[in-house]
């Protein structure tokens, strides 16, 4: 699934695994669905609680925060 917009998501300090494969259903995260795939999630630390901007086309490169890259994808 690609997304157009990145998720913009308040996180709490912690770890989380962001989806690379864009086959989950709880989309930016990752929910196993890449089982099968050589395709593994990205695991970032949050220091404090904050506002991200997370990419959702999965084309970023600076995952897993959205630089815009989506806005070259061809519709």
């Amino acid at each position: 699934m690609s997304v157009r917009m990145p998720f913009y998501i308040e996180l709490d300090k912690g770890s989380y695994q962001w989806c690379r494969c864009g086959k989950t259903k709880n989309q930016p995260f990752c929910d196993g669905s890449h089982e099968g795939t050589s395709i593994k999630p990205l695991e970032f630390k949050v220091k404090e609680k904050k506002r991200l901007a997370l990419c959702s086309c999965q084309k970023t490169k600076n995952a897993p925060l959205c630089d815009n890259a989506h806005k070259k994808l061809k519709q």
